[in-house]
Parts: structure tokens; sequence; C-alpha cells
């Protein structure tokens, strides 16, 4: 039986609030429900992460703190089961999905934090000074305070943690918040949290919307002292205001309209697979997937057909997550099905069964849009590209880089010094190149443009989390 929905606030479960209903994208029914968080509620979690600031948190050293962050680990991997299921009843992806990605990955976002905190760890440290008559310089590194970390229905327990994680490994205390739309392993972290013996305050969790609900109160509480965020760019730019009030530092990763660039020297068969995985992973709804690919001329019609072939073909695909995001993606097809030409889906599937109540999309492959047109322009984050040829080395970047967004894109070829030319004068913050989605979390994950500020992952996140300050001693 799955963990009611409650907030976790300074040490104890609660479940106050009006709730409203929470729903499963694969039929369409109600299967729960979620409490709306009251301000009172947001302010006590404030409050509560404020005290534990104060309190015997503070000083824990990084030693102790990597060891409860693998206590976490060790907490996530003991009821690995229920994460997988609660993952899935609240986004209705595959559980195949789910359980080689999103909960593998939460337990190891807490474990690299721990073992970066354990190479920090140590008691001593050797510096030298030049002649002994001027002045010691040091560098102590502390928490910001109380984050908000706010984090999408898409990955849910993914993002979470990818934030959680190195905020307490700095030191800090949490507040986060959930999707409204997908609380289920949030609830569960909070629930390892406390079995794991985290400090009283130290997280907490509330549930609720955005707007002139729990998420608006949270990122404007005079309490909070940094907010990272991943979701929808309008809403990053709806809490950069709020946090511009106060100046509190934010780490945002935002949305996408990557590209992909398939040159004919490319292995095709390798560039159709890598393509169909970043296109359609998770029905699109991955902030890193290709929604427009551009294709050399020579081998356009065949890597076309050849994608198209192969998403007719995909099957263990999951929905949108809600019937708005599917009437978003819908709405960008009828607009795009009516200009262009449709390669493959492009529609509603029909199951026969349950299913039909739910918020499912064709996997879909378009061509023949202009580049100004909504479909190609917009983020649509769903399982829908669009491909379009191009000429020249030089046509290829121009087209891929003429987006307001700028989180990642893709390079298929043969050529080792073409992508070492194309890569780097891409407008992204990760270019992969005959991959998609190759991870080390020790590299700086994040975008350019309307995709993000900051950079996470990680010295990255800990140097977010954290704030240099330096200690000068006369000799």
């Amino acid at each position: 039986m799955a963990s009611p929905v409650r907030h976790y606030v300074g040490g104890g479960f609660d479940a106050s609030g009006v709730p409203f209903p929470l729903v499963d994208p694969v039929t369409g029914s109600a299967v729960g429900e979620v409490p709306q968080a009251s301000r009172e509620v947001v302010d006590r979690a404030v409050r509560a992460a404020r005290e534990a600031l104060r309190g015997p948190w503070a000083a824990w050293s990084p030693a102790e703190r990597s060891r409860l962050l693998h206590r976490i680990a060790d907490g996530i991997e003991r009821r690995f089961e229920e994460f997988v299921t609660a993952e899935c009843a609240d986004t209705g992806k595959p559980r195949e999905l789910a359980s080689t990605v999103d909960i593998p990955r939460a337990v190891a976002n807490f474990r690299s934090y721990a073992d970066l905190l354990a190479g920090r760890s140590e008691r001593s440290w050797h510096t030298t000074t030049p002649d002994g008559r001027g002045a010691l310089n040091y560098t102590v590194h502390k928490p910001l305070g109380v984050v908000a970390v706010i984090s999408p229905w898409n990955l849910p327990l993914l993002l979470l943690t990818w934030k959680v994680a190195p905020a307490l490994a700095t030191g800090n205390t949490v507040v986060a918040k959930p999707s409204e739309l997908t609380p289920g392993t949030a609830c569960l972290l909070a629930e390892v949290m406390a079995e794991a013996q985290v400090p009283a305050g130290v997280f907490n969790l509330v549930h609720g919307t955005g707007a002139d609900a729990a998420g608006q109160w949270l990122t404007e509480h005079p309490g909070v002292d940094a907010i990272a965020f991943t979701g929808e760019s309008s809403t990053g730019t709806a809490i950069m205001r709020a946090a511009a009030a106060r100046l509190a530092p934010v780490s945002f990763e935002l949305g996408g309209k990557n590209a992909g660039l398939v040159f004919a020297d490319a292995d095709l068969e390798q560039a159709v697979e890598g393509t169909l995985r970043s296109a359609f992973t998770h029905s699109g709804q991955v902030c890193l997937c290709t929604e427009r690919v551009y294709v050399q001329r020579p081998v356009f019609d065949e890597f076309a057909a050849a994608l198209a072939a192969g998403a007719k073909e995909l099957s263990g695909y999951g929905p949108m997550v809600s019937a708005a995001h599917r009437d978003k993606v819908l709405g960008h097809l009828a607009r795009a099905t009516a200009d262009g030409d449709v390669l493959a889906g492009g529609g509603v599937p029909h199951f026969g069964d349950e299913r039909d109540g739910g918020f499912w999309v064709e996997p879909t492959v378009l061509a023949g849009l202009p580049e100004d047109h909504p479909a190609v322009r917009d983020e649509i984050f769903g399982p829908v590209v669009h491909l379009a040829p191009f000429d020249t080395e030089e046509e290829a970047l121009t087209l891929a880089n003429a987006s307001p967004y700028g989180l990642a894109a893709t390079v298929w070829t043969g050529d080792v010094s073409r992508a070492h030319r194309v890569a780097p004068a891409l407008d992204v913050g990760i270019a992969w190149v005959n991959t998609w989605n190759l991870r080390d979390l020790r590299t700086p994950f994040g975008g350019v443009k309307a995709s993000g500020i900051g950079r996470e992952g990680g010295d990255h996140s800990l140097d977010f989390f954290s704030e240099p300050m330096n200690v000068c001693v006369k000799l």
C-alpha cells in the first residue's frame, strides 16, 4: 500500500490542508489526494529549517555529513521497490525506466556527494607563506542557510535528490516542494530521512501548487536564503522576481528545445538509434530530449525514413503526466500536422482498455515546417521531433543555435575534427558526440540563455550551496 501524501516539518508528519486529487496518468482516474500546504505550514517549515541551522547540525563535520548521506542512500536502496512503484504510479513511466534510471540515480546522487565530502573531510591541511612578514589568508566555506528546493514532475526523485544531496552535504537545511502532480517519492524520501536520523528540521517537505500557493509562498519567504529550481522557464522567471527582492542566490535548470546534428559521415544506424532514445525517452518528457534534428542533405531521406520506422515500432512508452500537458502537446500537433508532413504518429493511440482514459500521445516524427513555426520554436516536452535538412557545417550551427534555449545538443559524425569544431560552437551547456545523456555526475550540468542559470554537479553544486569566506591574519 502506498504511503499517504503528507508534509514533513520539523521532524514530524502532517496531512493538514485542503486536499486536491492525485490522478493516474495511465488511466486518468483519481487515485489519491494531496494536501495543499497553507501559508502557515510553509512558514512553519521555513522556521523549522532556520532553527535546525542554528542547532547541533551546524557543528556536524563534513565526515559526519558524508556518513549521513550514505545512510540516506542505504535507506532508498532498502525500499527500492517501494520507490519504483511510487514513481511509476505518479508519472506513468515504464517500470523499466524508473528501476534503471530514476531510483538508482537518486541513490547515486547521495553517494556521489557523500564521497566528495569524504575527500574534503581531513582534519588538517598544509600551506606555506612566502616570508612570514605579510599575512596568512585562508578560505572557509559556509552554508548558504535555508534552501528552497522546487523540483518538477518528469523525474521527481532524481531531480529532487540532485539538489537536496549537495545542499545537505554543505551544511544547509532544506525546505522541499515537489510537483503537485508527483508527490509520492518525495514522501518516501521524507520517511527515509526520518529512518536515517536526519536531525529534525534539516529536511522539510511541503506539498501544493505554485502560484498563490505553497510554491509562491516558499520562494517569497524572507527566511529562505537561496532557491534551487528545475522546471519551466516561465516559472523560473517568476521565481527570479521573488528572489530579486531580497537578492537571494538562485540555481535554475529550465526548459530546452534541444537540437541534434546528423552529418553525412555519421554512422546512420547509430544516429537513428540514438535519436530514438533522445527524442522519445519518457515520451519526450525530459529536459535533455531532442526536439529538433538537422540532417545533412545527402542522408536526409534515408535518416528520416529510418527514424519514422523506428518511431512506429516503439512500444513500452508512457503517457503524458496530466490531461493539461497532453492537451498542450496535442495542440502543437494539430498546428504542425496542418502545416507540415507527418512521417510517424501525430495522434492518440487506442488500446481498447482502461488506458484509453489516460493521457497518451503517439511518438511523432514531423518534417517540412519552417523554422519560425511554433512546433519548431517552442518547447513541446512531449514525444515529438521535427526533421529538417542542412547543407554545410556553418548552416547546421546557425540552425541549431537559432533558439532562445540552450540546454543540450547532440552531434553525430564520424569525423573527430568536426566533432571538436562543432560541439564547442553550440550555444548550449552540454554537447554530446555520438551519444546522448551519457552522464558523469562530477561534470557541470546546466544551460545558457532561457535554459537556466548556474551549473550543478560535483564541485559545481558544492560551490553553489556554500559561500566562500576569506580569513586574513596579519603576520
